[in-house]
């Protein structure tokens, strides 16, 4: 299990927006989730979160090509960089900058050309269902069966990608949770998780502090900890493969112990109290 670290260089984040506005702050938080187990770090320069402004491309790439360049070089922490984007211009600056990966929440749709670039250079590609864009995607999202609809759209961008020239092999598929969904559709995916596997892409999670969790435990956005780690440990029991979080120590401690517990093949010894 891999865990993705999340580093939003944005002053407007639904959680953490502003805390690493600046590139040293955010170089530095990327420095830490790695020294915590992250496997890969996913800079971001816009906020996706519901009713978000969208930012032009000058001003996103001002914002993430340092802090990119900063850890995916000789002085960073020895992870892979994803840079979290939807343009074409600010991926290809930062795939110069050293990233390998570029998540983009739009699969495609906001900026097509973006696809031509990945198959150009060779990255590996995140394809996020979301229904609508931020600034519209909670106006009342509705699904015959959200499990097969996120699917089959999926299906449909992985489709495209491979056509613009993106190897198959080098496709993540992210079910976007929380972006254009109720409670019950984010629970509904969690629960039929395994069914995307069938995709045959890797499968990125994301639940980390969002909506969902305070609405049904009561608890604000910096309080949210414990329903993330039970939500992404069931995840990764139903066949995710990434999961990008906040909060990476805690998310590591807990996938030691239920990996332990999943995976009897796993040896395990401890010393002896004394």
């Amino acid at each position: 299990m891999k865990l993705m670290g999340i580093v939003n260089v944005t002053p407007d984040s639904f959680s953490d927006g502003g805390l690493f506005l600046d590139a040293e702050a955010a170089v530095e938080h990327g420095r830490e989730l790695a020294s915590e187990g992250a496997d890969l770090l996913d800079v971001g320069g816009e906020s996706t979160r519901p009713g978000a402004e969208a930012v032009s491309a000058q001003q996103e790439l001002a914002r993430v090509e340092p802090v990119v360049a900063a850890l995916a070089g000789d002085q960073g922490p020895g992870v892979p960089v994803s840079i979290d984007t939807s343009k074409r211009a600010v991926a290809e600056a930062a795939l110069d900058a050293g990233a390998e990966l570029v998540n983009d929440v739009t699969a495609l749709r906001a900026d097509p050309e973006l696809a031509g670039l990945c198959a150009e250079r060779g990255c590996e590609l995140v394809l996020m269902h979301m229904l609508g864009d931020p600034r519209t995607m909670q106006d009342d999202p509705c699904y015959d069966d959200v499990v097969d609809d996120v699917k089959a759209f999926l299906a449909e961008r992985v489709e495209f990608a491979t056509a613009e020239g993106v190897a198959e092999e080098r496709i993540w598929v992210d079910p976007g949770i929380g972006f254009g969904k109720t409670v019950e559709h984010n629970l509904e995916l969690i629960r039929r998780l395994g069914e995307l596997r069938e995709l045959g892409h890797p499968i990125v999670f994301g639940s980390s502090r969002k909506s969902f969790i305070g609405k049904l435990t009561g608890a604000p956005v910096d309080q949210r900890l414990g329903g993330t780690i039970a939500s992404n440990v069931i995840a990764c029991a139903n066949g995710a493969a990434i999961l990008r979080v906040h909060d990476v120590g805690p998310h590591r401690e807990a996938l030691t112990v239920a990996e332990a517990i999943l995976s009897p093949s796993i040896s395990w010894s401890s010393p002896r109290p004394a």
